[in-house]
């Protein structure tokens, strides 16, 4: 069992982290006090090919796998959360539901810009209403000849309201299965088409700098040709889309929690108190070493949960503990690093201020912490 990177993972990590150094730390921080969202960042990420990643070369994308967005990921959030959250959705939840159930014709129509960051998508799964619980979608989509018409409403949409946003995948009740449960299907509804209203933003307490919107839809019609892989497979594919997901949001939490590290260092080398740098004091040694250690244990989950993946063996169980465990030290790390800052830790000219309130939403976004140990719980037969 080897966890070292290839030369090429390395070069990747490398070149997203001078990135992630030299174009997002100086810009984002006015980002996030205005609420603004970056869009000569993502121009620069498209450019790198990031958004392409994780697609073949057919598709217009980088040739490579999973792991190696995970890998982007980490390397971004170091530094800042609402790129790499930008990043994560645009892939994982925009582009992926396209390339893992879309025909020819969709992926021919809408992957090409994805794959460049010229254009985003928003995943439309989760309801004012239901949070957790996805099965009790409540939109509803009725084939009326060959258009559908949707009806109904979604919460906290990623990447859904920018003004590179092209599509939204909308998970929707679309029959009854003959045991009376829902039947779910997935539908792509393109950026302005009459009946679909985009809210404005939300007042978020973190990753301030993404794009978060509700969602309405009112008589809203598309054609029958938009509806996403099979019908009634709805369910089916959302769950392959969060499990994978999951894998990627921990990579974030794994960044998140190393920039504490980076972040608590750094300070504690520079301040001094009672004649000496803070650094020198056990005390403060103590907690950037469980710190270090919590991110290192972190990202050897997210490791082994990609490799999983990528073998194509089961991997459902162990994305979730990669989740669960990534979420919870980043606000762990999150909350020491604001505490060897001291006040200045309060204050948002430094970083850490912004981890601190970004690392919240990670115990709650794609899979609270308890579904993950749901999850995990009925993956050991409970």
């Amino acid at each position: 069992m080897d966890f070292r990177l290839t030369e090429e993972q390395e070069a990747l990590r490398e070149s997203v982290r001078d990135f992630a150094r030299e174009v997002v730390a100086p810009v984002i921080a006015e980002h996030y006090e205005k609420h603004t969202f970056p869009y000569e960042v993502i121009r620069q990420m498209g450019k790198m090919g990031l958004f392409g990643l994780p697609f073949p070369e057919e598709h217009g994308g980088m040739g490579g796998d999973y792991f190696a967005l995970c890998l982007a990921l980490e390397e971004l959030a170091r530094v800042d959360s609402s790129v790499a959250i930008t990043l994560e959705a645009a892939i994982s939840l925009g582009a992926m539901p396209i390339f893992r159930f879309g025909n020819e014709e969709q992926k021919a129509q809408w992957l090409p810009k994805l794959l460049t960051g010229e254009a985003l998508a928003g995943f439309g799964l989760t309801e004012p209403g239901t949070g957790s619980d996805a099965g009790g979608t409540q939109t509803r989509a009725v084939l009326d000849g060959d258009e559908w018409v949707i009806n109904g409403s979604k919460a906290f949409i990623t990447n859904s309201g920018t003004d590179i946003t092209t599509l939204v995948t909308v998970t929707a009740v679309t029959g009854t299965r003959p045991d009376g449960s829902k039947e779910l299907s997935t539908i792509i509804v393109p950026s302005g088409t009459p009946g679909f209203t985009v809210a404005p933003g939300y007042s978020k307490v973190g990753w301030t700098a993404s794009d978060t919107h509700e969602l309405t839809f009112d008589d809203c019609r598309v054609p029958a040709a938009n509806l996403l892989g099979e019908r009634g497979r709805g369910f089916a594919q959302f769950l392959r889309i969060l499990d994978e997901g999951r894998i990627a949001i921990a990579a974030l939490a794994v960044g998140l929690a190393q920039g504490c590290v980076d972040e608590s260092i750094k300070y504690a080398k520079e301040r001094h108190a009672f004649g000496q740098p803070i650094g020198n004091y056990q005390a403060i040694q103590f907690k950037i070493a469980d710190m270090e250690a919590k991110a290192h244990i972190a990202r050897l989950a997210y490791y082994d949960a990609a490799a999983r993946m990528l073998a194509g063996e089961p991997f459902k169980r162990q994305a979730a503990i990669a989740k669960l465990h990534a979420s919870t030290i980043a606000v762990d790390n999150a909350r020491e690093a604001t505490q060897i800052h001291g006040g200045y830790g309060f204050m948002n000219e430094y970083p850490v201020a912004r981890f601190w309130r970004d690392s919240k939403i990670l115990e709650i976004g794609e899979g609270t912490s308890e579904v993950q140990r749901m999850i995990i719980a009925r993956d050991l037969g409970l």
